[in-house]
């Protein structure tokens, strides 16, 4: 069940809902969006009966959904949403660029990496600071040294910052340099990480797991929404099936079912879907064609030294028409290629 506050719900109607609520022996999870405030109960629904929400000052509307994630459904949410990071939107008429190094290196290879992204058509920056891998023998990621790193490139370029976060415990830590954080494949249904990023405020990234269903994955979102942040961006990265000619399977039909179900923004991973840098640009045409909100692509300007995901990082020969086709199939859907910040949109 959920409650859409009234536009001129107080704060204290607010409280003194969640305590009527709790009294009854359910809990209540505020959600407060820029034009109305959600409270999604959990509990008994029999035992909410008796309430009379409806008649409660400050309600505007008692929704039952039928949808097992209630906050991120299309039921409760009509309109799909745009989140915004440090300025730069994600959905609604934007096909937004997240470009950079699959995992941070040293200062010159990320400001480098910045450059070509920005090169690209990317108004945010990606980079690894913490990488979880199959063996624990490759390289992890430099921690808060490559948080650090991201942040001086930050300034030195104006984009913004999207990295990863693997542990509950580095949430804070996470969130103090980066603008959104990224929960990956691995992580997807590590439940006390979604609370965790849930609690911080900061926009999340979330990338379907490697054999999740697309319910398993919104549900994952419905663990963030639910701690009282729906500033969730989904990201399909391809899945694991059968098929060994590429790294992963895109499952380019999950863009629109995402969209159809769920408020949130979708965009695409093709550089890991693939697996192969010949790859990226045509899943990434699948991607921007099929009306994801954006793509999420790797970029490095020494790929055959590259610590992590090497073969699948674009160089600079690939920038140019990764913009042009961000740009051109985007105009084709009534879209329009999400400008870096301090930047004017780009001339078709």
């Amino acid at each position: 069940m959920v409650i859409v506050m009234a536009p001129d719900a107080t704060s204290d109607n607010i409280e003194d809902l969640v305590e009527i609520v709790t009294s009854a022996g359910g809990e209540a999870y505020v959600t407060r969006g820029v034009s109305r405030t959600i409270v999604g109960l959990v509990g008994d629904i029999e035992n909410f009966q008796h309430l009379d929400l409806a008649a409660r000052p400050g309600v505007g509307d008692v929704l039952r959904i039928s949808a097992p994630y209630k906050l991120v459904s299309r039921e409760n949410h009509h309109s799909r949403s745009v989140v915004s990071v440090r300025g730069v939107p994600i959905g609604g008429d934007n096909v937004t660029v997240i470009a950079g190094p699959c995992a941070v290196e040293t200062p010159e290879q990320t400001l480098t990496a910045a450059r070509m992204a920005i090169r690209a058509g990317a108004s945010l920056l990606r980079g690894g600071a913490y990488k979880p891998r199959t063996s624990p023998y490759a390289f992890q990621g430099l921690g808060e040294e490559g948080l650090k790193i991201l942040a001086d490139v930050r300034t030195e370029t104006g984009l913004p910052i999207v990295t990863e976060v693997v542990d509950a415990a580095d949430v804070e830590l996470v969130a103090s340099y980066a603008d959104m954080l990224q929960i990956g494949t691995r992580n997807m249904q590590n439940f006390a990480l979604l609370q965790a990023v849930g609690d911080v405020g900061k926009p999340v990234l979330l990338k379907r797991g490697m054999s999740a269903t697309i319910e398993e994955w919104l549900m994952a979102a419905e663990y963030v929404a639910q701690r009282g942040n729906l500033d969730i961006v989904l990201c399909e990265r391809g899945i694991r099936t059968f098929e060994k000619a590429t790294r992963n399977t895109l499952d380019i039909s999950a863009v629109p079912v995402a969209q159809n179900l769920s408020h949130l923004p979708v965009i695409v991973d093709p550089s890991h879907s693939g697996g192969k840098r010949e790859l990226v640009l045509p899943l990434s045409r699948a991607a921007v064609a099929v009306g994801a909100d954006g793509v999420i692509v790797d970029v490095h300007p020494h790929p055959e030294n590259a610590l992590c995901d090497g073969p699948q990082a674009l160089v600079e020969e690939d920038l140019a028409e990764l913009r042009d086709l961000a740009g051109t199939l985007g105009a084709l859907t009534g879209r329009t290629l999400t400008p870096a910040p301090g930047r004017e949109p780009a001339r078709l």
